[in-house]
């Protein structure tokens, strides 16, 4: 916990954090889904990311939790989407490396949100008290099951470097040119 500050000022940061990289990673999601890589959304995304997992640690415990261990998974995950986005610039194989990480982190942080909605929810918690329950298991199973899905798709719209390239973040498509490249393009001749 940060000195000076109570415990509930405390958790309240944690969570606004932790809000605000779910809210921003969907973002960043959609950008990626769209073939735009939204460079200040993925800042956000990271920094938020980052710091809701650190703050993580910032709370009392005498031996290492779970959601500790998701923390680091989460850390390590934005430690390679940092360096697939910024060191290596997207280049190869770290395009689809960074789509695969981000999603990874954000995936951790809608994974524990759920995890304290059925905590703290008394409608989640009276349907699983001990987390172990159907409802919990199938809500946390349909949301890994959609961000497979999305982590895919994303992969796939997110491959092309003319996604990141073109103006508009829009792939080039051959055989189809806009009217003002078309007119500069020289013709071929045959």
């Amino acid at each position: 916990m940060i000195a000076g500050m109570t415990m509930e000022t405390f958790t309240l940061v944690h969570v606004v954090l932790s809000l605000v990289g779910i809210f921003s990673g969907f973002i960043v999601l959609f950008g990626l889904l769209t073939g735009k890589p939204l460079n200040g959304w993925t800042a956000l995304f990271v920094a938020s990311t980052m710091a809701t997992s650190a703050t993580g640690f910032g709370f009392p415990f005498d031996h290492l939790l779970p959601s500790h261990r998701v923390g680091l998974i989460s850390l390590v995950a934005l430690a390679v989407a940092i360096l697939a986005r910024y060191a290596f610039r997207l280049g190869g194989a770290w395009r689809q490396t960074y789509v695969v990480a981000a999603a990874i982190a954000l995936y951790l942080n809608v994974f524990v949100a759920i995890v304290q909605s059925f905590m703290k929810v008394p409608g989640l918690q009276a349907m699983a008290p001990t987390q172990t329950e159907p409802p919990f298991l199938i809500a946390q199973l349909v949301v890994l099951a959609i961000f497979i899905a999305l982590t895919i798709f994303a992969s796939i719209r997110f491959r092309s470097p003319e996604a990141v390239d073109r103006p508009g973040g829009l792939p080039h498509l051959p055989g189809i040119a806009s009217s003002a490249s078309h007119a500069s393009r020289p013709r071929a001749i045959r």
